[in-house]
């Protein structure tokens, strides 16, 4: 009897072990959703990307104008991106805020598309800055789009919102972060 027992011991323990270590596996790919992962560049410059303006018919704008003394923000998005078509009129209010410059960096897409998009919704941006492949993206610490960033007028990041800015995020998130970039210091 105990023989039979150790040999049936002797097949399910190793099962047992795998599928304990595929548990632990498994929950260890279960990080936070892109959304709720802190960004590096809270608190730090923006980081100094040359990149072009979106087309002939756009300014584009550099790591300069992110230090113009202005509050600036970026919003990150591309034509593909069905959540960036409803944050448009949060856009649209934030372009006529007052000491405030809101750029766009259109995000792996092209300039035909990008251009289609705001001909459609409208152009709320003061320039706007094409990274087709993606690599300044790398350097903004992009998981998706949109995103958005306040950065004081000199040049530092002071709020990353990875969402779409859409119900309350405007006044709760964004415009309290404005007001808070606008403060010296």
């Amino acid at each position: 009897m105990t023989r039979a027992i150790a040999t049936r011991a002797l097949y399910v323990l190793p099962v047992v072990a795998l599928l304990a270590l595929a548990f632990f596996f498994f929950k260890s790919l279960n990080g936070p959703p892109p959304d709720e992962l802190p960004s590096p560049l809270i608190d730090r410059p923006a980081p100094q990307v040359t990149l072009p303006a979106l087309d002939v018919g756009a300014k584009g704008f550099s790591s300069a104008d992110l230090k113009a003394g202005h509050v600036s923000i970026v919003n990150v998005w591309a034509s593909w991106c069905v959540p960036c078509r409803e944050e448009e009129p949060a856009l649209r209010a934030l372009a006529r805020q007052r000491g405030v410059a809101l750029y766009a960096i259109v995000y792996k897409d092209t300039a035909p598309k990008a251009r289609a998009f705001l001909d459609e919704l409208g152009n709320p941006y003061a320039a706007i800055d094409l990274d087709a492949d993606g690599r300044a993206g790398i350097e903004w610490g992009i998981y998706g789009v949109p995103e958005t960033f306040v950065i004081d007028g000199k040049g530092v990041v002071r709020l990353r919102y990875p969402e779409p800015i859409v119900g309350t995020a405007l006044g709760d998130t964004i415009l309290p972060a404005v007001e808070q970039a606008r403060k010296p210091g």
